[in-house]
């Protein structure tokens, strides 16, 4: 980990937890939202989006843990670092569960139940995805300021969930957007796909310690 001055890291920490209690509420929010849209309106983006939030509400309990070891200031770097590999190996699996869900709930609602979305509840599905769009960016920068100097693994994994559900909100407005104008009952199912590479890559990049995607992102 980067040595800093003992002041400086504690004023860090301090602020990691609060970006982490915040990105808790925002996911408690934004996941159950949209989980009940989806399976209101039948939208397997909305209910994608929504279990993307709810794996962000588990890497941040989990990074919350490995905040408040630190903080407790009774932890060896050791103990850290191993807490840090164990969020990345959960956040990696849980990725990869995400994928494997939405590869099969589109092929069932495309050659299964040819589900049809409702579009009624798209303008609030598109609400979510531009607060999403518009505040994620921003969450993401102010945590990978801190862990950049925090030295923290696990705080950079975390922020770039938050870039990822950046990207995801995009799939999300324009997958809605577009069912909605032409009524494209198919296009749903299709759209969600797109989430898969994002999904896969950021799953193996917290598996192998999320270093690659982190760094870049930094730059």
């Amino acid at each position: 980990m980067i040595a800093a001055a003992p002041i400086d890291r504690a004023s860090d920490i301090r602020l990691a937890i609060r970006l982490t209690y915040l990105t808790l509420g925002w996911m408690t929010i934004e996941g159950a939202a949209s989980l009940i849209l989806g399976l209101h309106s039948h939208s397997l983006l909305l209910e994608g989006f929504g279990l993307d939030s709810a794996v962000e509400l588990i890497s941040a309990g989990v990074l919350l843990w490995r905040l408040r070891v630190e903080q407790g200031g009774q932890a060896s770097e050791s103990e850290i670092e191993s807490v840090e590999h164990k969020a990345a190996g959960i956040m990696g699996r849980l990725l990869y569960f995400l994928a494997a869900y939405i590869v099969l709930q589109s092929a069932y609602g495309l050659f299964v139940a040819h589900a049809r979305t409702d579009t009624h509840e798209s303008v609030w599905g598109i609400a979510i995805g531009v607060i999403a769009k518009v505040g994620m960016p921003i969450l993401a920068g102010y945590k990978l300021k801190v862990a950049a100097r925090l030295g923290s693994r696990a705080l950079r994994a975390d922020a770039m969930e938050a870039i990822t559900c950046g990207y995801l909100s995009v799939v999300l407005i324009v997958g809605l957007i577009a069912t909605r104008l032409f009524g494209w009952w198919w296009l749903d199912s299709i759209a969600a796909l797109a989430l898969i590479p994002l999904l896969i890559k950021e799953g193996r990049a917290a598996l192998n310690g999320g270093c690659d995607c982190c760094s870049g992102a930094e730059e």
